[in-house]
């Protein structure tokens, strides 16, 4: 199992929108940057755990859990003129852009602040707290995802 980080800001989709989708599962679509694109298409397995990101926002946070809960499919956003994701160099017949579905599994009743995550001394070479790391979509290691549950008040 691969565990990851997915970030979002709260005021487009929060990990309470998941929740409140049918069977708790939405398309994590509007995915515009290649690293992470290729992330989601290479890497991601369906089962995989992520940590929801609540980000651009007052506290910015690990707020819950999902997990990975589809295949890779074309996001179909970014044919749409009218999306902000719009992309008309993708096309269905050649897509640029993917999606995956996530599944809602937990909120955390403590939320993990980015400035706790920073000042940990076991999370300093996370990904997410790199300078210049900006990814919406990124790698945890096993240990920092143990360490951020534990951080969390949550067993694993």
């Amino acid at each position: 199992m691969n565990y990851w980080l997915m970030k979002s800001e709260p005021d487009e989709f929060s990990i309470d929108d998941l929740a409140k989708r049918p069977n708790q599962m939405e398309g994590w679509n509007g995915i515009r940057n290649y690293q992470a694109r290729n992330f989601m298409r290479d890497a991601m397995q369906i089962g995989d755990r992520v940590f929801f990101y609540h980000s651009s926002c007052k506290v910015p946070a690990v707020v819950g859990i999902a997990e990975v809960a589809s295949d890779i499919y074309p996001d179909a956003s970014a044919w749409d003129p009218e999306s902000p994701y719009y992309d008309p160099k993708s096309t269905p017949e050649s897509p640029r852009w993917l999606q995956r579905d996530i599944r809602f599994i937990k909120r955390f009743a403590k939320p993990v602040t980015l400035s706790a995550i920073k000042s940990h001394p076991g999370l300093g070479d996370m990904l997410l707290v790199q300078k210049g790391s900006r990814l919406s979509i990124q790698p945890v290691d096993e240990e920092h995802w143990q360490l951020i549950h534990q951080m969390a008040g949550e067993n694993l």
